[in-house]
């Protein structure tokens, strides 16, 4: 029996992450929160960075001290000390005073700016001139600046760079609450498909999928578990599905080309206890049979056996789906790239397709010098889907929407980054 008659469109698919929740949380230090998900807002304790300090090596002023002041016409302002870094001064300004100061230091009372050392000159060890006016805040980073007390400065389902964590380490906070790290269990099916140890003999070929679908779920910051390679067997398959269910939070089906192996997918999935098929053939080329399914909260997919299938549909669509598991409450955008495309492109209407790209600079003129680049230029990769090189050449994806017949040459296109 043909199961993939009536297939879903990508945004159909989409629509279904929302019935698989995030996991769980828990609380991490603080120096190993990068490339985590924030599962908390994180809400600020106190003002950041607490007090006005200097962005330059200068002099600390009442900016209206300084009104008028030119080279021609400097001001004249008496010398109230000099403030050391790490300092908490110990005097205020009066009108007509300044302060020395250095980058990152706080600022007296009475002053509300700071004069470039280059725009100074000391008269004596009392006085100063300026020659250059300020205006109040000029070359200072004001007590709540950054934040205020209270403030939500990281929003829980973001994705935490190092910024974010030191951020948080320069609020005080020792601990993070984040998200759980999906692991994603993955399985090679085929009778076909033999160790990368063995040397292939006429009709088998070395397993690659699972070490292509490991990598991008590494790339997605979570954990792969392989299962090994599963002969065309259901009740082989349905063992191997179970045991990765029970130590997984998602699982990867790779399978053969052929209708029937794809079945044995199909049949398995559905004879598992609370095991829902939601998806048997997408409107997607590469990648039309691809299954997706529920089982519990967790969801299995299965995958073409061909490698460049495998790997688009997981690079498109699979991975928003870990991102929810991740727990990020918005969908995380694609890098896109604007290119000219470099020949007519030919797409069937009522499917959305991927083609492999490769990213050029364009030359304009004698293309001599940088300064003859242009946009840039994308040229699709030529062979047939089924080779791995189409990937390996490519610098990104060049989607075609399902009612599109085709682009033509010089067509400005967005490029998803692989």
């Amino acid at each position: 029996m043909n199961h993939f008659f009536n297939v879903k469109s990508i945004e159909e698919v989409f629509s279904l992450v929302e019935q698989f929740p995030a996991l769980g949380r828990e609380n991490i230090e603080v120096a190993s929160a990068c490339s985590r998900i924030l599962a908390v807002d994180l809400v600020a304790k106190r003002d950041m960075p607490g007090f006005r300090r200097a962005t330059m090596d200068g002099y600390a002023v009442h900016a209206a001290s300084t009104y008028g002041a030119s080279e021609s016409s400097p001001a004249w302002l008496e010398l109230a000390g000099t403030i050391s870094m790490g300092q908490v001064p110990d005097f205020a300004l009066e009108p007509g005073q300044a302060a020395q100061i250095s980058t990152g230091g706080m600022l007296p009372k009475g002053a509300d700016s700071v004069v470039m050392v280059e725009h100074t000159e000391a008269v004596d060890e009392g006085s100063v001139e300026i020659y250059k006016s300020v205006a109040p805040l000029q070359h200072v980073i004001d007590a709540s600046e950054d934040f205020a007390k209270e403030d939500i400065v990281i929003s829980a389902g973001t994705f935490i760079r190092p910024q974010e964590a030191g951020l948080a380490a320069g609020l005080g906070f020792l601990e993070l609450s984040v998200y759980q790290v999906p692991k994603v269990g993955i399985i090679s099916t085929g009778d076909e498909i033999i160790p990368i140890t063995e040397e292939p003999v006429p009709g088998k070929i070395r397993d690659i999928n699972s070490y292509t679908l490991a990598g991008f779920i590494e790339e997605a910051h979570c954990i792969p578990v392989r299962y090994g390679i599963i002969n065309d067997d259901p009740k082989v398959l349905k063992k191997a599905c179970e045991q990765a269910l029970e130590e997984c939070d998602m699982v990867l089906i790779s399978g053969g080309s052929s209708v029937g192996t794809r079945d044995y997918t199909v049949e398995v999935l559905s004879s598992m206890a609370d095991t829902q098929i939601l998806v048997q053939g997408m409107s997607v080329s590469p990648g039309k049979p691809t299954i997706l399914a529920k089982s519990g909260n967790k969801p299995v997919w299965g995958l073409p056996g061909q490698v460049v299938s495998a790997m688009v549909v997981v690079k498109i669509i699979v991975i928003p789906f870990l991102h929810r598991l991740q727990g990020y409450k918005k969908p995380v955008r694609q890098i896109r790239v604007p290119a000219k495309l470099t020949r007519n492109v030919s797409s069937a209407q009522g499917r959305r397709d991927f083609v492999r790209v490769i990213l050029e600079n364009e030359q304009i003129g004698n293309g001599q010098s940088g300064s003859n680049l242009g946009r840039m230029l994308a040229r699709p990769v030529l062979g047939k889907s089924g080779l791995i090189r189409t990937m390996i050449h490519a610098d990104g994806l060049l989607e075609i929407g399902e009612n599109v017949e085709g682009l033509e040459k010089d067509s400005l296109v967005d490029i998803i980054l692989l």
